[in-house]
Order: structure tokens, then C-alpha cells, then sequence
């Protein structure tokens, strides 16, 4: 059974992250699920918006450390990679709704969703620098135009969590919303998009991304080679050794 859940609902493709035991995190074939979702959602005429989001009150805790260790993102044709992408190009609206952890791809995700909306009790982080890598998803580029460098320096810097209401005073959450409501209020927006002409909505999501997305899609590959070099690193085996041991890492 897979990981990646969907439901086709009233024009609406519902995609959950749904690994619950593990809070989400995303494995290889997860990313290839999430992938052939939106792929699935993009090519079929009678879906005309998606609602992402995670089972358990968890949205994702990011990557499965030991399914990416084994099998690691070693070119652009990879799981991970391929979702980025398609995520990026995706010409209709994505609505995601956040609960409880949104660690690492699980914040620069929600950068190409068009609507976010987050519980209460979300949490966010983006701890790359911390696993001795690079940041992802054209983060290091859409971060700084969000909420300015200094702001994006700290949260990338430190990679230290931070809560759903400085997530949107930072522009990374549309609303905030008790945990009990969020996902019924995701799915209201969604249906009120659902019932939109689909050509207007899609142009005007073109026209909003255009000015960005060459210099977007030229980040989202340099980060990849960045991040891949950066995955042969001795301080990425010492931060992944550490949080396996539960210590703090021992960088040299």
C-alpha cells in the first residue's frame, strides 16, 4: 500500500503524505508517488485544483534519514528532484494545509503552493545548514524575495523551528486556524476554487510566477548540485551519526 494517498473529491485531487507512525517522512518512493500525483492532477481536464496535506496530525518531519542515506538523490532524474520540478511547474492551484511538523522539504514545499494554511500547533524548521547540507526547493532564492535576507539568513542559518504564526507574518502561511479547523477550511478554499474558470485561474497563476520562475527553476538545479556535493561530506555523516545517537555533532 502506498504512502502517498489520493482522492479524487468534486474536482478536487486530495494528495496526504500518510505514514503517520513515522510523522510523514518521505521516502524515494513517496517522492515518486508525490510526483506522479501531481502529473496525474495536471493531465486530467476534470481536476482543476489539489489539496495537500498529512495523515496524522503530522503534515511531514521531512526526509526518512535512512531511506536517504541508502539510496541518495544522486542526479536531477531523482525522486525528490522530479517532485521539486514538477511542483514548480504546476499550472493549477495547490492549497496545502499544515499540521504539526513541516521540517525541511516540508517548509520549502509549502513555497510553491499558492495557498497555505496552518494549525495552531504547526511547526516549522528548515535544518539543513544543521546536517551539514545546502538549503532546497529554490529556497535560497525565494526565502530572501518572501521576507527579506535577514529573516531568511536566521531561519536558514540556524535552522531553528518556529511556529505557524511567525510562518505567516513571514509569508510563508496564508492563515492560521485551530488545529481542529484547518483542514475543513483547506477544503472550503479549495471548493470555492474548484468552482472558478479553470483557464483564468491558471493564467493568473502564470502570470503571478513568471517574473521569478526562470531565475527559480536556474536555484532549484544549483541547489541540487550543491546539496549532492554536500551529501559525500564528512560533516553530513557526523550530523546524521549524531541524530541517530541522539548527541549534538561534533563538526570539524
Amino acid at each position: 500500500m502506498s504512502d502517498i494517498q489520493t482522492n479524487l473529491v468534486d474536482g478536487a485531487l486530495e494528495i496526504t503524505m500518510n505514514r503517520p507512525a513515522r510523522k510523514n517522512a518521505l521516502t524515494v518512493d513517496m517522492y515518486d508517488d508525490l510526483g506522479a500525483a501531481l502529473a496525474r492532477a495536471s493531465a486530467d481536464e476534470s481536476i482543476r485544483a489539489v489539496l495537500l496535506s498529512g495523515a496524522g496530525g503530522v503534515f511531514t518531519s521531512g526526509n526518512d534519514l535512512n531511506d536517504f542515506m541508502q539510496r541518495r538523490p544522486s542526479s536531477e532524474d531523482s525522486g525528490a528532484a522530479r517532485f521539486l520540478g514538477a511542483l514548480l511547474a504546476f499550472d493549477k492551484p495547490i492549497v496545502a494545509a499544515v499540521e504539526g511538523h513541516a521540517i525541511g522539504i516540508g517548509t520549502t514545499m509549502l513555497l510553491h503552493c499558492d495557498l497555505v494554511y496552518a494549525a495552531d500547533t504547526a511547526r516549522f524548521q528548515l535544518p539543513f545548514v544543521s546536517l551539514g547540507l545546502v538549503p532546497e526547493g529554490a529556497s535560497s532564492f525565494l526565502l530572501p524575495r518572501l521576507m527579506g535576507h535577514p529573516r531568511a539568513a536566521e531561519l536558514l542559518y540556524f535552522g531553528e523551528p518556529f511556529d505557524a504564526e511567525t510562518a505567516r507574518l513571514l509569508g510563508i502561511a496564508n492563515r492560521v486556524l485551530p488545529a481542529a479547523e484547518v483542514t475543513a477550511f483547506a477544503r472550503a478554499r479549495v471548493g470555492a476554487l474548484v468552482a472558478k474558470p479553470l483557464e483564468s485561474l491558471r493564467q493568473t497563476k502564470r502570470l503571478l510566477r513568471a517574473p521569478l520562475a526562470d531565475e527559480t527553476r536556474a536555484r532549484l538545479r544549483a541547489e541540487f548540485a550543491a546539496f549532492n556535493e554536500r551529501l559525500g561530506s564528512a560533516d553530513v555523516t557526523e550530523a546524521i551519526t549524531a541524530f541517530f545517537e541522539k548527541r549534538a555533532p561534533k563538526f570539524r
